[in-house]
């Protein structure tokens, strides 16, 4: 990138946000603090008004602004893939106000881009997976939940807590959402529980704000998803399974940690990295008579220990 071209950039980034810090600049350009610095000084010199505090970062002055933005071909193609995942892994009010924003980003574009992504739209598309279950929540809580987010509103929902088979109702102080596995989850404090708490958002039946508000301070987000990965203890699988039936287990390999295979020999060797023992276990028994696991102990004990358990049932 010219420094033009950087300098605009640096300049819509800081419109971006209410105060930029010169590392991220230099993060993102992969320049060094000393050029953001220059680029800075460059910026006001060019009449931008441009205000700067030391460890804390720079910010543009109220009332400040570019005119329109012209985006690229590669900037408007990544809206609409990003506009094709919305549809399918987010809820349908998050999908509405990107649809409608999305308007308002094509109606700055020049003609060629405008006929560049009509031209683009039916040749991507993302496809449920089949033998994934659907969402058939009816409510739309990821704008109720980001917005009581903002706000510090108290929620109140009703959930169906899938380890105890129980349904309650909660008043829950939002922290963060994020989304793992096919499914939407929302981490917050439990007022029932006293505690924090991660909750899938297919498992909400109904949700919404109070007229209380927190003030506590929570963690952040990524505090919580560091714990998550933190408390997964992650087992190496070995497995070799015969050629012919590598293609029967398709996508599933990727579900149960799937990290890479050779060949040996006549067979496919396969490592894997699980969380989940009794679930790989289970899940090899679907073809253990054409594969065979060569580590860890834990998984071939398990999985004889299941097929025991089955040979006395079958008569």
């Amino acid at each position: 990138m010219n420094r033009i071209d950087r300098l605009t950039a640096i300049l819509i980034q800081l419109q971006s946000k209410r105060v930029v810090k010169a590392q991220d600049i230099a993060e993102r350009f992969s320049i060094s603090l000393r050029t953001v610095y220059r680029d800075i000084r460059t910026l006001e010199e060019a009449g931008v008004p441009l205000l700067g505090e030391v460890g804390v970062g720079y910010s543009i002055m109220e009332g400040y602004r570019l005119p329109p933005v012209m985006f690229t071909k590669e900037e408007a193609t990544a809206f609409l893939t990003a506009e094709k995942l919305i549809e399918k892994l987010t809820d349908a009010s998050t999908e509405e106000f990107y649809k409608s924003a999305m308007y308002k980003i094509k109606a700055v574009l020049r003609t060629t881009e405008k006929d560049y992504l009509e031209n683009l739209d039916s040749y991507i598309e993302v496809v449920d997976n089949p033998y994934l279950p659907k969402d058939k929540t009816p409510s739309n809580p990821l704008q109720v939940i980001l917005k009581s987010i903002s706000e510090k509103n108290i929620l109140v929902i009703d959930y169906f807590a899938n380890h105890s088979q129980e349904k309650t109702k909660r008043n829950i102080e939002p922290v963060g959402i994020f989304f793992m596995g096919n499914y939407w989850h929302l981490v917050a404090f439990c007022q029932l529980r006293n505690d924090y708490r991660n909750f899938r958002t297919d498992r909400i039946s109904h949700i919404s704000p109070t007229n209380k508000f927190f003030k506590k301070e929570h963690p952040s987000l990524k505090t919580f998803l560091k714990q998550i990965s933190k408390e997964k203890e992650l087992y190496t699988v070995v497995m070799q399974i015969n050629k012919d039936v590598v293609k029967y287990i398709g996508d599933q390999k990727f579900y149960n940690g799937f990290v890479s295979q050779k060949t040996v020999k006549d067979k496919i060797e396969m490592t894997f990295l699980t969380s989940a023992i009794e679930g790989f276990a289970r899940w090899y028994m679907m073809f253990g008579d054409r594969a065979e696991i060569i580590s860890p102990d834990e998984v071939k004990v398990r999985v004889k220990q299941i097929a025991s358990d089955i040979s006395r049932k079958v008569k």
